[in-house]
């Protein structure tokens, strides 16, 4: 019995050290790889523009009657790339504009305040400095559907619709939901930057859609490794902040802007849900549409998304 265990004792220690190792050369081989790719992450695929003394990345394509801005989800490493599935599907009929916020993509991580005014001003702003001017039909991703939400509510003569991308509304989740994601965060964003610098994170593919060409799915691999989760980003996702929307939330009505809201059946919960059909029975024009496919909708449904927005944006007209 005893020399059974002086095996397999062996054996794990054998396996301890080969993972030690195997971790090791990961970690060297991402960092080589990100200072050999490092005009992959540092070369902006659109424009920069000056706000708040940094610079905020904005993406565009297309030209039209209507612009459509996408808003990122929370912690998504390359906004421009990865709603190209669905824009590059747009943008033969209208102006399409990608707003990185900072901490994401090609913008800047920097300090300071990451409450949602703070952010729907740096956005609006980019936008005009960039050029683009409302009214915006907005396209949100999960989280940013605050900001969609408050934009509506407090610029209205900027927001032309809104077409929800599986996106947080007004009381989507209970306040112990939130408190829950956020000490969950506090044990998983340890493990994820262990992952982040060793380099594991290179395993995975971003290209959800596989519609990437081989340069992009570089380009959005370097951006995961370097920038995904920064302070940046984490700071936006503040328990405090998130529950101190909520409480801002309260203080407005829902805003009555032609919508269509998509839910992931990856999203069933109650709250979910009826805070999505809150938003459509508000709407003067609303639609909740279920898809039966991931979180990142416009990954998997870019086909149906983009046909049914067309379709929508025609009624606008009318």
């Amino acid at each position: 019995m005893k020399k059974t265990l002086k095996i397999v004792g062996k054996v794990l220690l054998g396996l301890l050290i080969l993972m030690v190792l195997l971790l090791v050369i990961l970690a060297v081989y991402n960092q080589i790889m990100l200072r050999k790719n490092r005009s992959l992450y540092e070369t902006p695929l659109g424009q920069l523009v000056e706000v708040d003394g940094h610079n905020m990345s904005v993406y565009t394509e297309g030209e039209g009657n209507h612009t459509i801005v996408f808003l990122s989800g929370y912690g998504t490493a390359s906004p421009i790339l990865d709603f190209k599935p669905l824009y590059s599907r747009l943008s033969d009929k209208y102006r399409i504009a990608v707003v990185e916020k900072f901490g994401y993509g090609f913008s800047d991580e920097i300090d300071g305040d990451r409450d949602m005014d703070t952010i729907l001003r740096q956005d609006r702003e980019a936008l005009v400095k960039a050029g683009i001017e409302a009214p915006y039909v907005l396209c949100p991703h999960s989280f940013s559907g605050y900001e969609a939400t408050l934009w509506a509510q407090k610029h209205p003569d900027e927001v032309e619709a809104i077409v929800g991308l599986d996106m947080c509304t007004p009381n989507c989740k209970d306040r112990s939901e939130i408190n829950d994601e956020h000490d969950s965060m506090k044990t998983i964003l340890p493990i994820y930057r262990f992952f982040q610098y060793t380099g594991v994170l290179r395993i995975f593919d971003e290209d959800q859609s596989g519609t990437l060409t081989d340069e992009e799915r570089q380009i959005f691999t370097e951006l995961y490794c370097k920038k995904s989760l920064n302070d940046t980003v984490i700071r936006e996702g503040s328990n405090d902040l998130e529950l101190a929307l909520y409480d801002e939330f309260d203080t407005s009505p829902l805003p009555t802007v032609p919508m269509i809201m998509y839910m992931s059946s990856d999203d069933n919960g109650d709250l979910w849900e009826s805070g999505m059909q809150a938003m459509v029975d508000a709407s003067e024009n609303g639609h909740l549409i279920k898809l039966d496919c991931g979180h990142y909708v416009h990954d998997f449904e870019y086909e149906r998304i983009s046909k049914d927005m067309k379709e929508f944006i025609e009624e606008l007209d009318k």
